[in-house]
C-alpha cells in the first residue's frame, strides 16, 4: 500500500510542475523512510553514489560534448552540404536531406535534442525560404531526430543498459535495422508529401558540386566509421567510443575545419554539461526509488498482476506499449526509463522477452513520446526553432508519427527485425 502511496505521490508532484529529478528524489525518500526509517537513508547516499559513478554511464556527457562539438565546428553544416548534393534533386528533396543528416547526426551524438537543435537551427530556416510550411519543417525535423535515437549510439539506450543490465552494445547492434528502416520510411514519406503538394526541388544532381560536398565532408563521414567500427569490432566499449566521438569531433572541428575556438569550445562545453547534469540527476535520483520499489517488492506484485490478467506475450507487450506510450507522453526520456525499468524487467524475464528486443520497443516508446504533447522534448525544441505552435506542429506531424508507431508494432511483433545481428554476431 505504501508503494501505491508514493507513486501517486509522485504523479501528483510532477502534476503541479515539481522539477522531475527533485519530485523521484523527493517521493523516493519518503518511501525509504516508511520502509526502513531514518537510517534507510544510509542506503539512500551509497545507492546514488553507485548510481551516479556507473561506468557506462559516462558515455552520456561524452556523446552529448560531442554533439556540441559537431555543431561548433561545421561538421553538421558540411554533413548538410553533402546530403542535399547526394537527394536534393529530388522533389521536396530538402526534406529528405533533413532526414538524411539526422540518421548521420545520429551515429555520432545519441541525442534527439542535440540532432534537432543542430540540424533543426541550419535546415528549418532554408525550409522556410524554399516555401516550406513552417509546420512542415518543424515536424520532418522533429520526428527524423527522435528516430534518430534507434541508430546506434543512443543515450536511452546506455541508460536502459546500464538500469537493466543489459549488453549496450547488443542494445546498439540491435538499433541498427530498426532505424534504417524507420528511415527508409520516412523518406517514402517525405516523397510523397513532396508529390501530392507539389514541393519544390533543389538544384539538380551536379557531379562536381556533389565531389566538392564530399570532399568538404569526408573527415565527418569518418566519425561514425571510426567510432562504430571500433564499437562493434570489440576494439573499445561503448564508453570508450563515446571518448574517441570526442576526440575525432574536436581534431575535426578544431584543426581539420578549424572552425572551434576558444569561445565556441567553452559554449560546447557549458552546452555538454547542461545537458548532462539533467540526465544524471535523473539517473542519481531515480537510484533511490530503484533501491524503495525493490526493497517493496512493487515490481513483483506488478508482474503478478500482469500475469494474472493473460500469460500471453501478444497481450502483455500491448499493454506494456499502451502503458510506455502514457508515460511517455508525460515524463521526459530518460525519467520515463527510469522509472520504469524497475518495475517491468522481472516481468519481462519471466515471459521470456529478450532484454534486448525489449530495449528497442522501450526506446521506440519514448522516442513516440517526444513528439506528443504534453511534454514533447523534442517537438518543443523544433518549434521554438520554427516558431510554430506546437499543437498545429502536431497535425502535421500525425504521419511521421504512425511511421514510428507502425516501426514499433514491427519490432515488437517481429523479433527478427530487432534481433536478426544480434543473433548473427553475439549469440
Amino acid at each position: 500500500m505504501d508503494a501505491i502511496f508514493v507513486l501517486l505521490l509522485l504523479v501528483a508532484m510532477i502534476a503541479i510542475n515539481v522539477p522531475i529529478a527533485l519530485a523521484i528524489c523527493a517521493v523516493a525518500l519518503v518511501g525509504v523512510w516508511l520502509g526502513k526509517g531514518i537510517f534507510g537513508f544510509y542506503d539512500a547516499a551509497l545507492t546514488v553514489f553507485d548510481a551516479a559513478t556507473n561506468f557506462p554511464l559516462i558515455a552520456i556527457p561524452l556523446f552529448i560534448l560531442a554533439g556540441a562539438l559537431m555543431n561548433t565546428g561545421g561538421i553538421s553544416r558540411r554533413l548538410i552540404d553533402f546530403t542535399s548534393a547526394l537527394i536534393g534533386f529530388v522533389r521536396g528533396g530538402l526534406a529528405m536531406v533533413n532526414v538524411g543528416v539526422s540518421l548521420f547526426f545520429a551515429e555520432i551524438s545519441g541525442s534527439a535534442v542535440a540532432d534537432v537543435a543542430a540540424i533543426g537551427s541550419v535546415v528549418i530556416p532554408e525550409m522556410k525560404r524554399k516555401k516550406y510550411k513552417p509546420t512542415f519543417a518543424a515536424a520532418v525535423t522533429s520526428s527524423s531526430a527522435s528516430l534518430a535515437i534507434i541508430i546506434p549510439p543512443s543515450i536511452p539506450m546506455i541508460v536502459y543498459g546500464a538500469l537493466a543490465d543489459t549488453s549496450i552494445i547488443q542494445l546498439f547492434v540491435a538499433g541498427i535495422v530498426p532505424g534504417l528502416l524507420g528511415g527508409f520510411l520516412m523518406l517514402c514519406l517525405c516523397y510523397w508529401v513532396a508529390v501530392r503538394y507539389d514541393l519544390p526541388r533543389e538544384e539538380a544532381f551536379s557531379l562536381p558540386r556533389l565531389g566538392r560536398a564530399f570532399k568538404e565532408a569526408a573527415p565527418a563521414l569518418l566519425l561514425p566509421l571510426v567510432i562504430l567500427g571500433g564499437i562493434f569490432g570489440g576494439i573499445v566499449t561503448a564508453t570508450e567510443g563515446a571518448g574517441l566521438a570526442v576526440v575525432a569531433a574536436l581534431l575535426i572541428g578544431g584543426f581539420v575545419y578549424r572552425e572551434i575556438t576558444i569561445k565556441e569550445l567553452h559554449a560546447a562545453l557549458l552546452e555538454g554539461v547542461t545537458q548532462t547534469a539533467v540526465v544524471m540527476l535523473l539517473v542519481a535520483t531515480s537510484a533511490i526509488l530503484g533501491l524503495y520499489l525493490t526493497e517493496s517488492e512493487m515490481p513483483q506484485r506488478f508482474a503478478r498482476w500482469i500475469t494474472s490478467i493473460s500469460n500471453d506475450r501478444v497481450i502483455v507487450l500491448m499493454m506494456l506499449n499502451c502503458m510506455l506510450l502514457v508515460l511517455g507522453m508525460v515524463l521526459h526520456g530518460a525519467a520515463a526509463i527510469i522509472l520504469i525499468v524497475p518495475i517491468v524487467m522481472p516481468l519481462v524475464r519471466e515471459l521470456g522477452i529478450d532484454p534486448v528486443q525489449f530495449g528497442i520497443i522501450l526506446t521506440l516508446n519514448i522516442a513516440i513520446g517526444q513528439q506528443t504533447p504534453p511534454v514533447a522534448s523534442v517537438l518543443v525544441t523544433a518549434c521554438s526553432i520554427a516558431r510554430t505552435d506546437i499543437w498545429a506542429t502536431t497535425r502535421t506531424n500525425l504521419p511521421f508519427i504512425a511511421v514510428l508507431f507502425a516501426l514499433l508494432m514491427v519490432v515488437t511483433y517481429i523479433p527478427i527485425v530487432p534481433l536478426g545481428l544480434v543473433e548473427y554476431f553475439y549469440r
